[in-house]
């Protein structure tokens, strides 16, 4: 499998808990359930944010700085882990519900980007060889966290 595959495969599972995220929403009535999910998000974001940035941005760099796109996504992954940081001393419920729902229209914003721009660049760029190597070492990665 591809990197851009695997990637965008995981992509597909972190909308569908973003999904489950806001319709959960207004149900939640403290600030240990919001919590929680926050937690939950940012563990599985980071983990995501790792990897692709190891195994995809770093090979593309010098192009992401040319389309003056790096700092940008840099910047957007500070802004979502800030705000799941800030739900864990937020004082109201409101607030750490706004401050998820911020990471969660944050992070669909920031995936959108990557399947507009880094995807099809990756596509463009690296070879299927190379893809694909990246893809078994993504798989190996994988297999390490859950070892």
């Amino acid at each position: 499998m591809k990197i851009t595959q695997a990637l965008l495969a995981e992509h597909v599972v972190f909308h569908n808990i973003f999904d489950y995220l806001e319709r959960a929403m207004p149900g939640l009535r403290t600030l240990g359930e919001i919590r929680t999910l926050a937690s939950f998000l940012e563990s599985m974001l980071r983990v995501h944010s790792l990897m692709e940035d190891e195994l995809l941005i770093e090979p593309l760099e010098a192009c992401l700085c040319q389309l003056a796109q790096h700092e940008n996504f840099h910047e957007e992954h500070e802004a979502i882990e800030q705000n799941l940081e800030a739900i864990q001393t937020a004082r109201s419920v409101a607030v750490a519900k706004r401050l998820l729902l911020k990471a969660v229209a944050l992070s669909r914003s920031h995936f959108d980007k990557e399947e507009r721009i880094v995807f099809p660049l990756a596509e463009g760029l690296l070879s299927s060889q190379t893809l694909l190597l990246l893809g078994k070492r993504w798989e190996e990665e994988r297999q390490l966290l859950l070892a």
